[in-house]
């Protein structure tokens, strides 16, 4: 069992940054593969970003590629999601999800296993 709170959400002008955090209790948080989603009011969840157990392969969607950074650190059990030149497009509640695989692969929700709650990114234009 793995529990996971995200944090770090709010609201930012477009073109600014946030950085997104998802801690991680339970055992083995080291071998999940862990991955960031969003859903924006009226639409379906879509996968946003992935990285491997050991931060070794990531996987970004193209609406976020060159803009969003995924990284891990698994001394601290925490995930992290760097979003910069954020748009009113990116507008959201990103989650944070684990899955046991652990490839970094994974881009369906249905792959995941654990979910947090949720942190809501407002970008005003």
């Amino acid at each position: 069992q793995v529990q996971l709170v995200e944090s770090g959400g709010g609201l930012v002008q477009a073109g600014g940054s946030l950085r997104l955090s998802c801690a991680a209790s339970g055992r083995a948080f080291s071998r999940y593969g862990m991955g960031w989603f969003r859903q924006a009011p009226g639409k379906e969840r879509e996968f946003v970003a992935a990285i491997s157990w050991s931060g070794g392969t990531t996987n970004y969607a193209d609406s976020v590629k060159g803009r969003f950074t995924i990284s891990r650190d698994n001394a601290k059990n925490t995930v992290h999601l760097q979003m910069n030149s954020l748009k009113p497009e990116d507008t959201a509640v990103y989650y944070c999800a684990a899955e046991i695989t652990g490839r970094g692969t994974k881009v369906a929700a249905y792959d995941y296993t654990y979910w947090g709650q949720g942190t809501q990114v407002t970008v005003s234009s």
